[in-house]
């Protein structure tokens, strides 16, 4: 009896306890999985001006891009409805061969309408690939000892944008740019053998509630308007022009009209009770805000490099090493940290004040900033961006119910994913118009009408006084992009103050990879030990009077 109240005890303390190793394997499958859908833009990315060459169609090249983007995020928050009513592990299968088949399609596209199609599939699959990681994870490991997990998801997207351009280049070089798409397939198959093998979730019964069909097309209408809007506005057309004006009553009627099904319909695509919650809508909150800085940090700082300082373009993945070798160090430290203590609200404070510290630094960058200097600001955002990126999921995830894990995950993923078109579009039209006055009210304006997205090749051939002109517009663009990156970041800080330290549920697996039933919380094992107590109590006074 001592030692099951002991053991008990150990439960409700919430103290880690050694993970099966095949619950380890399952996790680097996932790792694996994650790994596609990082990659892929980034290498994708870098060999696009070869894509180009080849298949024509520069005036399409954007949706290339768009057309990936948009149907990852559409498809998001559905992929985590799915998982939660019929099962996590079949839809994240699912969604792997989806991409896969979209990798090999785009492969073999022959022009660029068609890759522009094969990319949206690639997408569907890759929605799919993000949130099925995530609420996998949530199902699994139960979130005192998920922080180490989601820190170690934290080092996949440094190494992904570290070695995404490189491999980009490498293979685009040597074997053609057809193979930036196969080389998802060895990784595929690994990550599909793995998952099947190992991957053993309880069986759910299959639900028999209808699916929100309206609430996901409302959604989707919904979404689609916001990423058109925020990759069009300011380049493809003027934000006042009428096209942007319309997607922008559309978007708003259409969400408007979401919430109002959410309302009514039986099993919504996202409840809109999760955002009752403190703690969700908060998380929510600032993976909006660590989306929008992140991805506008990654896009202008290469830039600057290479334009200010000199730098080679082809070197740009290596440009960004102090900002993701500081976020990845940082996401595993407190990661771990939370693991052992269960500890957690700190790290949100912290990392939002390194957040904005960081963007501030980076705005004061002119065209003598050295490499070094540069590089300890970028380490500054990369420490606070590793104390946000993977705690912001681990708390959100810690806020809702478990039947709510899939619908939890793919909110907060989107909510990351609308961040950063929006951070993009934003800093990307204030750095293009600062730009562009700059060249003007210093007489460049005339040779360089582009001046924005002059590339290397150009910047060298321009006469010596409307390069110094470029540079010194550069930085200017660069100081108003971050310095409006610092302060929209202020509000992830305020939101981060309000943050409550919720005890996180659970030690030991949630679920293991050898069929086991999900290890129940420690409330219900104060519960179940209680009852046991009690009839051993009985038992045992039923002995003794009967002794007497």
């Amino acid at each position: 009896m001592a030692e099951l109240k002991k053991a008990s005890a150990g439960r409700t303390a919430g103290k880690p306890e050694p993970e099966p190793r095949s619950v380890r394997v399952v996790i680097l499958a996932l790792m694996i999985a994650m790994l596609l859908a990082m990659l892929d833009n980034l290498i994708v990315g870098t060999a696009m001006p070869t894509i180009v060459g080849d298949l024509g169609g520069m005036e399409h090249l954007s949706w290339v891009v768009t057309a990936y983007t948009l149907t990852t995020a559409v498809s998001t928050p559905i992929w985590g409805k799915l998982g939660d009513l019929y099962g996590r592990k079949s839809i994240f299968l699912t969604s792997i061969v989806i991409f896969l088949i979209g990798s090999v399609l785009s492969g073999m596209a022959q022009d660029m309408g068609q890759l522009i199609g094969f990319r949206a599939v690639q997408g569907l699959g890759a929605g799919g690939l993000m949130v099925g990681v995530m609420a996998i994870i949530g199902d699994l490991v139960p979130p005192r000892e998920r922080g180490k997990y989601q820190g170690m998801m934290a080092g996949v997207m440094a190494i992904a944008m570290i070695g995404g351009p490189l491999v980009g280049g490498t293979i685009t070089d040597h074997l053609g740019w057809r193979w930036s798409f196969y080389i998802n397939l060895p990784l595929g198959a690994v990550a599909l053998a793995m998952v099947t093998a190992v991957l053993h979730l309880p069986k759910k019964e299959r639900s028999h509630a209808k699916i929100d069909y309206l609430g996901a097309a409302l959604l989707t209408v919904g979404i689609t308007a916001i990423v058109l809007v925020t990759t069009w506005g300011g380049t493809e057309y003027a934000w006042d022009s009428a096209v942007i004006m319309e997607l922008i009553a559309l978007g708003v009627a259409s969400l408007v009209g979401f919430l109002f099904v959410e309302r009514k319909a039986a099993e919504p695509i996202i409840p809109l009770h999760i955002f009752r919650n403190a703690n969700f809508t908060l998380m929510s909150v600032i993976g909006f805000m660590a989306g929008f800085v992140m991805f506008g940090a990654v896009l202008f700082l290469p830039l600057f490099q290479q334009s200010v300082q000199g730098a080679s373009a082809t070197n740009s993945g290596l440009l960004l090493l102090p900002l993701l070798l500081a976020m990845m160090t940082v996401s595993l430290v407190s990661g771990r940290i939370t693991t052992s203590t269960g500890k957690y609200k700190i790290f949100p404070i912290v990392g939002s004040v390194l957040m904005v510290t960081g963007l501030f630094l980076l705005a004061q960058m002119d065209t003598g900033t050295s490499r070094l200097t540069s590089g300890v600001y970028m380490a500054v955002l990369g420490a606070g961006m590793g104390f946000l990126m993977q705690i912001t999921m681990l708390v959100a995830q810690n806020s809702v119910e478990m039947k709510d894990m899939g619908v939890a995950s793919s909110a907060t993923t989107l909510f990351r994913t609308l961040g950063s078109s929006f951070g993009v579009a934003i800093m990307g039209a204030l750095f293009t118009g600062r730009v562009r006055d700059e060249m003007v009210a210093r007489g460049g304006g005339a040779a360089t009408e582009h001046s924005a997205q002059l590339d290397a090749a150009s910047l060298a051939k321009l006469p010596v006084p409307v390069r110094e002109a470029y540079e010194f517009a550069v930085a200017s663009g660069t100081h108003i992009a971050f310095l409006v990156g610092g302060s929209t970041a202020v509000v992830a800080l305020v939101a981060s103050l309000f943050v409550k330290e919720v005890p996180l549920r659970g030690a030991g697996p949630a679920a293991t990879s050898d069929d086991q039933p999900p290890a129940p919380d420690a409330k219900a094992d104060a519960k179940t030990d209680a009852k046991a107590d009690a009839k051993a109590d009985a038992k045992t006074g039923t002995k003794a009077s009967q002794t007497v």
